[in-house]
Order: structure tokens, then C-alpha cells, then sequence
């Protein structure tokens, strides 16, 4: 295939599929979305390789929360972003490109082009107050289902559980 050439996948399917804006590592931060009016994520620990942070922060308020897989809150979210969500815009704005980033959390960086530094600059100015975490189940269940698909054998094949997707070009 060409550079910008679909695959047969990609064409055949219902959702778009966008490739990231740059190539990242998964060690530090292996979930991150856009998602539910949030940008939220997964975020490893740099202390315990048990333990994992679920981080996000809300569009245009820019509340935040941060707490441990246990649902213990995080011990550097004390009124301002901790390193765990500033690590989670990092890897948002390599996954989806800064201004993806910005217009989804609805945020207006001084200078031109926004990059991870200026958006949580920028959130970080407008002075957020810590949110509810309630949605951290949710997210850590996403990935760890999205874990248990990368221990699937590589097959062609429709998921089972996935059959609930319409089929394409089909006429009802």
C-alpha cells in the first residue's frame, strides 16, 4: 500500500480509524482517551510496578482527579496537576496531536501553536479544583479490557463479543 492508502480494515470499517499523531512508548502512561467530556487515562507508578494511577481531567472546567487502582487518592493532587496527569496530557498530545487536545478539552494557549507544556500551562492558570473520581472504575475497566485483547491470537475472524456492530453495506 501507499503512503495514506486505507486498508481493507479500515475501509470496511464503521468507525474511523486514525493513526496516531506520533509513535509512543506504553511504559509510562498504556491507556489514554478522549472520552465522556474527559480526557482520561491510566498512568503508571514510578515507585511500585503494582500499582497504576487512573488520571483525568474534565473539558472546560479542567477539574481533576487522580487516585491509585485501589481508589486511594493520589498523594501529589493537592490542589494543583499532579505529575501523573501532566504525564497523561504529555501522552494525549503525542496520541492525538495538541490541538486535537485542546479543542476537546476547550483550551485557549496564549501563544499559537499549543503543545503538552502550553495546554496544562494554560489549564494549570485557571486554577482547577479537584472532581469527583467516581468515573476511575470505568476507565480502568477499559483497559483492562483493552489488555485482555492484546492476549488474543492474531486471527481475521470476527470477536464474538463484538458482533453487535452493524454490518456494513448491508440494507435492513
Amino acid at each position: 500500500m501507499g503512503v495514506g492508502a486505507l486498508s481493507v480494515w479500515e475501509k470496511s470499517s464503521t468507525a474511523r480509524v486514525m493513526p496516531p499523531a506520533r509513535p509512543r512508548k506504553l511504559a509510562k502512561v498504556p491507556f489514554v482517551e478522549l472520552a465522556d467530556g474527559r480526557l482520561q487515562g491510566v498512568v503508571s507508578s514510578g515507585s511500585d510496578i503494582g500499582r497504576v494511577y487512573v488520571s483525568s481531567v474534565t473539558a472546560r472546567t479542567y477539574a481533576f482527579a487522580c487516585s491509585t487502582n485501589n481508589n486511594r487518592p493520589c498523594g501529589g493532587a493537592r490542589g494543583m496537576f499532579c505529575k501523573h496527569i501532566q504525564a497523561l496530557v504529555g501522552e494525549a498530545v503525542l496520541q492525538y496531536g495538541a490541538e486535537r487536545v485542546a479543542r476537546y478539552l476547550a483550551v485557549e494557549t496564549p501563544d499559537g501553536e499549543p503543545d503538552a507544556h502550553s495546554v496544562t500551562a494554560a489549564m494549570t492558570a485557571a486554577r482547577p479544583v479537584r472532581g469527583d473520581s467516581a468515573a476511575a472504575a470505568q476507565v480502568f475497566s477499559r483497559f483492562l479490557r483493552q489488555l485482555a485483547y492484546l492476549e488474543l491470537d492474531a486471527v481475521t475472524s470476527p470477536l464474538p463479543e463484538m458482533q453487535w456492530f452493524p454490518p456494513t453495506r448491508t440494507v435492513a
